[in-house]
């Protein structure tokens, strides 16, 4: 069933939320699928906790509605919602055990280009490498690296979500992908050093 608000944009249907609650019903359905799959990939939980953590940034953003700006990207300001509340989480769940995840195979691959590592690794290898790796960078590396190849922000998009200059994302990026490169060089060696 085609909602009321299907053919506006998200900035419109944001500055309608105090008028009719329905209009927020809307913007998360059309962000339910993105920020949870952002949530699960970076911190490494299950639905069910991912989920919380879902239910808490959309609680935030219909608490705080009348703080966004309509002239801003509203995609933008959920994904800042999304990233602080997991901020906030990571530091209360540091200790508590991670449970494995599937990525998407396009944003692996993409990732796993730019971090150049051998070509023939079988798939599910690779998906495997990647996980593991992005697992052992700092959190500040490995959001910059989810935001742009898992949910497809630009570097403008990334800086406006994480509040900190362009120049940084892109620092963070390349810091990221070398590590990520480091680890898995030193847990993939090339058959020369076998």
């Amino acid at each position: 069933m085609t909602s009321r608000f299907s053919s506006m944009s998200d900035e419109d249907i944001a500055a309608c939320v105090l008028q009719d609650t329905a209009a927020y019903d809307e913007l998360m359905s059309r962000y339910e699928g993105k920020l949870l799959r952002y949530v699960r990939r970076l911190m490494q939980l299950n639905v069910q906790d991912a989920e919380d953590l879902l239910q808490e940034t959309f609680l935030k953003g219909y608490t705080h509605i009348s703080d966004f700006d309509p002239s801003l990207s509203f995609s933008s300001w959920i994904y800042r919602i999304a990233h602080n509340t997991v901020r906030s989480a990571y530091r209360r769940l540091q200790a508590r055990p991670q449970v494995e995840v599937t990525m998407e195979d396009r944003a692996v691959q993409h990732l796993a280009a730019d971090v150049d590592i051998i070509k023939s690794t079988d798939r599910n290898l690779l998906r495997s490498k990647i996980r593991d790796a992005l697992i052992t960078i700092p959190l500040k590396y490995r959001e910059t690296l989810e935001l742009h190849y898992f949910e497809g922000k630009s570097i403008e998009e990334i800086s406006d979500i994480l509040q900190i200059p362009r120049g940084t994302v892109a620092t963070y990026m390349r810091r990221g992908k070398q590590r990520m490169e480091r680890f898995l060089q030193q847990h993939n060696p090339s058959p020369e050093q076998s």
